[in-house]
């Protein structure tokens, strides 16, 4: 070998260590990513594995070798938790504790008959599962980034076969009951694949990890909080040439500061995220909304007609119409006027067609509300 196993092991444990202190202070800051936190766990326990496997290495002892392995499985049990998690938002604590204690019983009988062989396949079969599980997580969850999220899932399952790997040799060679420690071509992959398998993954993870936290904040950036819709500054960043035959729909809930003057701010918020329910039920699944200030929303229509445009609004001023939407403060029964600009040249953008709906939406306002405009036509009651 290019190095000798102690040597790796030292490097292992060096890379293990330092990735897990990063990962807990990554945790520190941000106490919400509690996956963080069973990541940097997990390699604490590893690392500790390392450290006893390192003494069987210089001396055998099947003692030390059965700590490492339970040390390991924890560890990896961790691992896999924390990449739950982080893949699917849920932590599979089931699971990872069925495999966890199984593996560790297994282990123990084995070790526990004196059979350190066949404790050590176990160990080796466990840790390669609980790798390959993590590895399907990471798969599983490969749309939110596919080259990253594969890379990471390959680099797991092929760190997971270099584990079985040691249990096949050692089934192979019939080494049911150890004297030394396992050496054979196996664990010399397994060393090598071991330190490269886990600075990608962990690598891979932080990067990922970071993306996710930027996405979120650029998403933040473009999202009213109170109703989930985009906000004004997403609108207009979409504030270039748009294509003929598309709608934009001005949106205003009439009478809306007297609602919070008779029922309460926490009311009126109840109200606009109720409207902002119904809008979005109210639209197709490629049209989109935003709440664009107050009590005011705007809808983006895509390949529509007037008439089409038309019904989708009218449709929206029925249903909130005839809705009671209850609050703590009481009942509330309201209304929206709605302003239609369309789009029929090239060079119209989002911000002159809002122009034009908020024009026709003044206009139903100045007649009388609860009612539809469209920029150029006769109202439409």
């Amino acid at each position: 070998m290019f190095l000798d196993q102690f040597s790796i092991l030292i490097a292992v444990g060096f890379s293990g260590a330092s990735l897990g202190l990063t990962l807990f202070m990554l945790w520190v800051v941000g106490r919400a990513e509690t996956h963080l936190l069973s990541w940097s766990l997990g390699l604490a326990f590893i690392v500790g594995g390392v450290v006893f496997f390192s003494y069987v290495v210089g001396k055998y002892d099947a003692n030390l070798l059965f700590a490492s392995f339970v040390l390991l499985i924890i560890g990896f049990g961790l691992l896999y938790s924390g990449t739950a998690k982080f893949c699917a938002d849920r932590a599979n604590a089931v699971t990872t504790s069925v495999v966890v204690v199984a593996s560790l019983l297994i282990t123990s009988v084995c070790f526990g008959l004196g059979y350190s062989g066949l404790g050590t396949i176990a160990g080796n079969v466990a840790m390669g599962i609980l790798l390959a599980l993590s590895g399907h997580q990471y798969w599983a969850a490969r749309k939110e980034s596919p080259f990253l999220m594969t890379a990471n899932a390959v680099l797991f399952f092929i760190t997971s076969l270099s584990f079985i790997a040691c249990g096949y040799a050692l089934i192979h060679d019939g080494q049911f009951i150890l004297n030394a420690r396992p050496d054979n071509w196996a664990e010399e992959i397994n060393s090598i694949v071991v330190i490269m398998g886990l600075t990608g993954i962990g690598t891979l993870s932080l990067t990922l990890n970071q993306a996710r936290i930027a996405n979120r904040h650029k998403s933040d950036a473009r999202t009213d909080v109170l109703t989930g819709l985009l906000n004004r500054r997403a609108l207009l960043e979409l504030d270039t040439a748009i294509p003929p035959n598309t709608s934009v729909i001005a949106i205003d809930v009439d009478h809306f500061k007297a609602v919070n003057d008779r029922f309460g701010h926490d009311a009126g918020d109840h109200v606009l995220k109720v409207v902002a329910e119904t809008i979005l039920g109210s639209i197709r699944s490629h049209d989109f909304a935003a709440r664009i200030g107050g009590e005011e929303f705007c809808v983006v229509l895509p390949n529509s007609s007037r008439k089409s445009s038309t019904d989708i609004a009218e449709r929206l001023r029925r249903r909130i119409e005839g809705m009671t939407i209850p609050t703590a403060a009481g009942s509330v029964r309201t209304t929206i006027s709605a302003g239609i600009a369309f789009s029929a040249a090239q060079d119209e953008t989002i911000q002159s067609l809002l122009n034009k709906a908020d024009q026709a939406l003044y206009e139903a306002k100045s007649s009388g509300r609860n009612r539809i405009q469209v920029s150029g036509f006769s109202l439409v009651a």
